[in-house]
């Protein structure tokens, strides 16, 4: 397996994948949708997508998103989505494509990363949790929908 950093021509790649992340999330199978959304974070520069690669084959993603930490004058990383294909989990996958977001920051010089993940996940929680990561236990996480 490998991880390779995602541009367009990936992206029949990653639409199967990320249209199954969102299944994950109860939300309606979309890939025409999901293209489009892809396609435009791919050419606008708007994400970093990291591909699992088996052989040809893609098993596994995770999108970073640019953010900024004011108080340090930092950038920082949003590690938005992290899926990998049933049929790959419990090989590892999970735990390359976290490692390779860390390598990412420390390559451009983040602050770090952030990410969010389901209270009821805990297979999520417990991986993070081996790889270091630390629950917030400072801030509230607030959110308005408009």
């Amino acid at each position: 397996m490998r991880i390779v950093r995602a541009d367009a021509w990936h992206l029949e790649l990653i639409v199967p994948l990320f249209d199954a992340y969102r299944q994950f999330y109860k939300q309606r199978s979309d890939t025409a949708r999901a293209r489009r959304f892809l396609r435009q974070r791919l050419e606008r520069k708007e994400s970093v997508i990291f591909l699992a690669m088996d052989g040809n084959k893609a098993v596994g993603f995770v999108q970073l998103y640019a953010s900024f930490d004011s108080v340090a004058m930092r950038r920082m990383w949003i590690l938005y989505d992290l899926f990998v294909a049933p049929v790959a989990r419990k090989h590892g996958v999970a735990k390359r494509l976290m490692k390779h977001a860390r390598q990412f920051a420390l390559r451009t010089k983040a602050k770090g990363l952030v990410l969010e993940t389901a209270i009821d996940n805990r297979p999520a929680q417990k991986l993070y949790e081996q790889l270091g990561w630390k629950r917030d236990t400072v801030f509230h996480r607030y959110s308005l929908d408009v």
